[in-house]
């Protein structure tokens, strides 16, 4: 019942954040998550006993993320210069508290990797609405959300292959299918009211290729917390995990849709 309520509460919240916040708002949630996120990924780098320095680590990925918004926000804000400042940081601080061993370069790569994997990613998912609206934001939110659960059912009850089990031993091949399936279709049909400037053979070429980015995220954090130990990448969310529970798909499929809408 805890799972259901919640995720009730959370999928009504991301829809009227999404459909109605106004956008100063909405970068505001989008930097809450970003933070977030990075302090999840943190602790997971910290679960596999690497010592990450974390106020460094968390200006770069703020910088990361900003940098990804519209230019009109960075008309105050030398972003190249602020960027590099902060990767030095985590270096300067790498050889002010390294005691020896042989991390120092997985700590290192741990502290810059949020700027990657999470910053930029959230970053594009506030762009998105950004350039097309909140209708291509939830587009891509909804084709990946009926994928997650297609998966889920499909492999409960077809599944019989698994898909990768040193990482996630329950998921399957055939609930792999069944996401790719419905998630794409899910794409095709939305997109004829939210994307109506993609013809046919765009709407599947797209849906299919974040349907597929989608699940090959899903399995990307997978293998972070699988790697660290843990169960969920933290409790923040009663019967659901982490932060990165529940955007890992969105992580991988974000960027490449935000490609596709500013420069295709």
């Amino acid at each position: 019942m805890t799972r259901v309520v919640s995720g009730a509460v959370l999928i009504a919240l991301t829809i009227a954040v999404v459909w109605l916040a106004p956008q100063t708002l909405f970068e505001g949630f989008g930097c809450a998550l970003m933070i977030g996120g990075s302090i999840e990924l943190l602790l997971l780098a910290r679960a596999n006993g690497l010592q990450v320095p974390g106020l460094p680590a968390y200006a770069a990925a703020f910088v990361a993320w900003f940098s990804v918004l519209p230019s009109d926000r960075h008309i105050l804000v030398p972003l190249d210069a602020v960027l590099m400042a902060s990767s030095i940081a985590v270096g300067f601080v790498m050889l002010a508290t390294w005691t020896g061993g042989n991390a120092a370069l997985a700590s290192t790569a741990a502290a810059l990797f949020p700027s990657m994997y999470i910053a930029l990613p959230i970053g594009a998912l506030v762009a998105i609405r950004e350039i097309g609206g909140p209708s291509a934001l939830f587009l891509l939110m909804l084709t990946v959300m009926v994928s997650d659960t297609a998966q889920y059912y499909t492999g409960r009850l077809v599944g019989r292959r698994p898909l990768a089990p040193a990482i996630s031993p329950k998921k399957t091949v055939e609930g792999a299918v069944g996401g790719f399936v419905f998630g794409t279709i899910t794409f095709v049909v939305a997109a004829v009211w939210w994307a109506p400037q993609m013809v046919m053979l765009e709407r599947v070429a797209i849906g299919g290729i974040l349907v597929a980015l989608g699940i090959a995220g899903d399995l990307f954090e997978s293998m972070l917390k699988r790697s660290a130990g843990v169960k969920d990448s933290s409790a923040l969310i009663p019967g659901h995990g982490g932060i990165l529970d529940r955007i890992d798909a969105l992580l991988f499929a974000a960027p490449v849709y935000y490609i596709v809408l500013k420069y295709a």
